[in-house]
């Protein structure tokens, strides 16, 4: 049966069904039994959708043939014969055109930023589908905030909101950027809210909103914390809830 590892490898082949069967059997085998790479693999399929959708177009500079026909050796010319080379010409405009693809598909990657966004809500909502919100469940922080020692290599800072009107459900370990953060759940009314954190090498920054696939996120950094929100709650009733973490947790 094939591992963990070996799976994680690929995920991205899998997404893009670019597997033989025997592999494709062996990795769905596998997903069926290991939470932590079905949610992988539900970010890869994001990203996989993301460039399917977005055509790759790149409107080439006027000049560009010429420069490119510039670059190019001159062909040597025999003597008695001027006649003009149409597979030089073919050669220049091929390249081109190779130039000119390449140029616009590495314009339209999206960008870490972006790739970030798309794994923060695919984790959202993997945690409501499969009714993953909390691997602790407890609306006391002094319960909450111990339960990641040892699974963490930070201490994240778990703020107690009920009285604000936004209750502490819970905490759960999650997987963005390439590493293991902490999940804290919070509630305003029916309306589940994730909080991501994990360590920052970033100087501080102040939250920006955004909106990506009909969710409200907000991102943030702060004494050397990455702090990322995500819910369907409406815009303005979201940065309230930023806002009193922001101030509780500099206390």
């Amino acid at each position: 049966m094939m591992d963990h590892q070996e799976t994680l490898e690929l995920l991205p082949a899998f997404a893009d069904q670019e597997l033989g069967i025997v592999e494709a059997q062996e990795v769905q085998r596998h997903l069926d039994s290991c939470a932590d790479c079905q949610r992988e693999y539900a970010a890869q399929r994001i990203v996989s959708a993301r460039f399917k959708k977005e055509a790759v177009y790149f409107d080439a500079p006027p000049h560009l043939a010429h420069r490119i026909s510039s670059a190019l050796p001159p062909e040597p010319v025999r003597a008695g014969s001027r006649r003009f080379s149409w597979m030089s010409l073919g050669g220049a405009l091929a390249a081109g055109l190779a130039l000119v693809w390449s140029l616009g598909l590495y314009l339209n990657l999206p960008s870490d930023q972006e790739r970030l966004t798309d794994e923060v809500v695919a984790s959202h909502v993997r945690s409501l589908q499969v009714d993953h919100l909390s691997d602790v469940v407890s609306s006391d922080q002094h319960t909450v905030k111990p339960w990641f020692n040892g699974k963490l290599d930070f201490s994240p800072p778990v703020v107690d909101l009920a009285p604000q009107g936004f209750p502490l459900v819970g905490g759960r370990l999650d997987y963005l950027a390439g590493r293991p953060v902490a999940a804290l759940v919070y509630r305003r009314a029916k309306h589940p809210i994730n909080l991501y954190i994990w360590p920052s090498n970033e100087r501080d920054a102040a939250p920006q909103l955004q909106n990506h696939q009909g969710y409200h996120l907000v991102r943030w950094t702060w004494d050397g914390m990455n702090y990322w929100t995500v819910s369907d709650l409406a815009a303005n009733e979201l940065d309230n809830f930023v806002g009193l973490v922001r101030s509780t947790v500099r206390q």
